[in-house]
């Protein structure tokens, strides 16, 4: 009768009469189980506001609260605890009603036979023991989901490869390290350098961006480094440059592979020393600036095409952001163009209340060469061409410069190859998943998240979306939290198990499984 899943567990029997429980008591004395035993409905309930417990056996009929009462209330409360009735034979209508107010898992009949009884008891556990791991799992995947940003600092989305992105801006905004951002046209370079300077401790000075592709070359060195009038024919003015003006603050240098090669190694001298000099000038003047580029192209090539210097890029490329393509991300793109309705509808003073299903299904699969600019573009001419109140599918092609039904471009891809483009595009930062799993680690334990209790790690990343190629897996978030949750608690497993509203013999058997 011995059974090492009973011996974990912990049992109340409830029932005012004192010959019963001890009948009851010599049932399971050879059972190393915490066996509880309450003479009433009331002393049962103050024992449970201790610590709750797995399974509750209690007779049906008892003076002042019955058993399908207190059953009721203990189901409300704890609903994760079995609950079984202990009947006579003649009290099989009001069973039936136990079943339904009490919600009970089953009944034992009086009287009982040994055997049956703790052969029942070991059924009920096991069932509470799923009960308990999924209702954690359910609450794991609601504390993560609501870690989940589906907005941060100017981006929109709440894909994988997005919360990856938010935690590495979060991460490295801090510190006064450079930072060089790559990823394709349109995917959000500048938003990401203001989003760095937003949450920085340089946040309240400056933020200057200049844009290397869209300044001729003979200019740039003014652009950057200012001029005193005279100093070239045009220059009528003392000016300041971007060194000058993002003083204390952050100068963004986008598309930097642009920029002269010449003029990249004066500016490497101005990032080792932060002095420089307007054109000019003999008068060297130093500043206090933290660096952020960008380019679309790959540096690596860059660099062997001559169109970047190979000692400004290292210097430069302390902390590097990928930026994923906006293919790469999931359902972002529905998100994305949701938001740029809203915004563009209340410009235009128009009124849209949403997309068709078949634009939504459009915007979903297209593969948006031009990544999150394309999208809000197409958007933006969709909201004032289209007549409503829904915006068509057509209204977005005829955006996009399709004629007729010429859908050649509007090809879908397939999910095998998002998955394989995304976690390229996000094993390409330096600092790759771990980053990301030490950060999410950390709020996940700042929120109390319990975690998952699910062996099937595949179970719980079909659950949250494929998470597993840079988020900490569930079951060990679980593991952190409860070990958390023991040591705040002194080693005390019972104060553990109250503090995540489970009971203490989930927290007795999560704890061995890890030993065994």
């Amino acid at each position: 009768m011995d059974s090492p899943l009973i011996n974990k567990a912990r049992i109340m029997f409830v029932d005012d009469e004192i010959s019963i429980l001890q009948a009851l008591r010599r049932v399971m004395r050879n059972i190393q189980a915490e066996c509880l035993f309450a003479s009433s409905a009331q002393e049962a309930l103050e024992i449970f506001e201790e610590s709750p417990v797995d399974v509750v056996i209690s007779d049906m009929k008892m003076p002042e609260m019955d058993g399908a009462e207190l059953l009721a209330i203990i189901a409300d409360r704890y609903p994760e605890t079995v609950r079984i009735i202990l009947s006579g034979y003649s009290d099989n209508d009001s069973v039936m009603s136990a079943i339904n107010d009490g919600r009970i898992w089953g009944y034992i009949n009086k009287p009982w036979d040994a055997a049956q009884l703790v052969q029942t008891i070991e059924h009920a556990i096991n069932t509470q023991q799923v009960v308990a791991e999924r209702a954690l799992l359910r609450r794991s995947l609601s504390q993560y989901q609501s870690i989940m940003k589906e907005e941060f600092e100017g981006f929109v989305g709440s894909s994988v490869a997005m919360q990856f992105i938010y935690n590495s801006l979060e991460r490295a905004a801090p510190s006064s390290a450079s930072v060089f951002i790559t990823g394709e046209s349109g995917t959000g370079k500048e938003v990401a350098a203001q989003a760095i300077h937003s949450i920085s401790k340089r946040s309240s000075m400056p933020f200057i961006a200049i844009n290397c592709a869209a300044i001729p070359g003979e200019l740039m060195e003014s652009e950057i480094f200012g001029h005193l009038k005279g100093a070239f024919s045009g220059a009528i003015n003392h000016r300041d440059g971007a060194a000058s003006l993002a003083d204390g603050g952050t100068l963004f240098l986008d598309e930097l592979s642009e920029m002269d090669i010449g003029l990249q190694a004066k500016l490497l001298r101005f990032i080792q020393t932060g002095e420089f000099q307007k054109v000019g000038s003999n008068r060297v003047e130093k500043v206090d600036i933290r660096f952020v580029c960008a380019t679309n192209r790959d540096p690596l090539v860059a660099i062997a095409d001559n169109k970047l210097r190979e000692d400004l890029y290292y210097r430069l490329n302390v902390i590097s952001i990928n930026l994923p393509s906006l293919i790469d991300r999931d359902s972002d793109a529905i998100l994305l163009a949701q938001h740029f309705l809203q915004s563009f509808t209340e410009k235009e003073d128009k009124i849209l209340v949403g997309f068709s299903q078949e634009a939504e299904r459009f915007i979903e699969g297209y593969r948006w060469p031009g990544n999150v600019r394309q999208l809000e573009n197409a958007i933006y001419s969709a909201v004032v061409m289209s007549e409503g109140p829904l915006v068509a599918e057509q209204d977005i092609k005829i955006a996009l410069g399709f004629s007729g039904g010429d859908n050649s471009n509007a090809s879908t891809v397939g999910l095998q190859q998002v998955n394989s483009n995304s976690s390229s595009e996000i094993n390409r930062s330096t600092n790759s998943g771990s980053m990301l799993d030490e950060s999410l680690a950390s709020s996940l334990n700042q929120s109390s998240l319990t975690g998952s209790s699910l062996n099937d790690v595949a179970s719980a990343s079909a659950a949250v979306g494929e998470i597993s190629a840079c988020v900490t897996p569930l079951h060990e978030v679980e593991r952190i939290t409860i070990e958390n949750a023991v040591k705040s608690c002194e080693g005390n497993v019972v104060k553990a198990a109250s503090l995540l509203e489970v009971s203490p013999s989930t927290l007795y058997r999560k704890i061995q499984s890890w030993k065994d």
